[in-house]
């Protein structure tokens, strides 16, 4: 290309463009469902903010179902599996990171464990299973039905922290000015929801809290298996 000033025209080398491979396909769609959903995610929308023409993702990704799996591969990628410690230790950070990434990719919950596994979604499962069968010593049904639970656990209460309000106080109170009004004597007809209002309006609600408390009560009846 050319540039011009006073003395005249000379040629320059253009900007060179990124180079578009599957990595780069990958990490932006995650950043665009970040924002905005997978929903609303397209190939037409992706293909702009690469700046490139739709068709030239589909060298990378077949469709939006490969697109997703290697977005979900990606998430997988984030949460930590450590080895070389106790089995619950090793089961407690390993749901703690997945609920992290979880947070930091909502789009993710519920289309974890859809798909075609890729790399890093085989590695963790794998990794978990290591964790359960030879460290945790479960037999094979026990460690299936342990992982059921921890995942069912897990994604359950990431649906939640999506779901739910991000102030609870405010909500409490909102939700029992509405019960107020539609009901004439809310405190006589209930009187344990009003008493979890009050308290929550008080002592706030603490997501990683209520999860931890429940992640430890399952992890210690899960230790009562290995004893029987």
């Amino acid at each position: 290309m050319y540039t011009c000033q006073e003395g005249g025209c000379r040629l320059v080398d253009a900007p060179r463009r990124e180079r578009l491979n599957r990595a780069r396909v990958l990490d932006t769609a995650v950043a665009l469902a970040d924002q905005g959903g997978f929903d609303a995610l397209s190939m037409r929308r992706l293909a702009e903010q690469l700046g490139v023409v739709p068709m030239a993702l589909y060298k990378h990704v077949a469709d939006k179902d490969e697109l997703l799996d290697g977005m979900v591969d990606l998430v997988f990628a984030e949460v930590d599996v450590p080895t070389g410690v106790e089995w619950k230790t090793a089961m407690r950070v390993r749901a703690t990171s997945m609920r992290d990434a979880l947070r930091r990719h909502p789009w993710a919950i519920g289309r974890m464990e859809t798909g075609t596994p890729g790399p890093e979604n085989l590695r963790h499962h794998n990794a978990v299973l290591a964790c359960l069968r030879r460290d945790a010593g479960f037999p094979f049904r026990t460690a299936v039905h342990v992982y059921s639970l921890l995942d069912s656990y897990i994604y359950g209460f990431a649906l939640q922290d999506k779901t739910l309000s991000g102030d609870i106080p405010a909500e409490v109170k909102r939700r029992r000015e509405v019960v107020a009004e539609r009901h004439p004597a809310p405190q006589e007809a209930y009187p344990y929801l009003i008493e979890v209002a009050e308290q929550f309006a008080k002592h706030g609600y603490d997501y990683t809290r209520e999860f931890e408390f429940g992640l430890d009560l399952i992890l210690g009846s899960i230790e009562g298996l290995r004893r029987k």
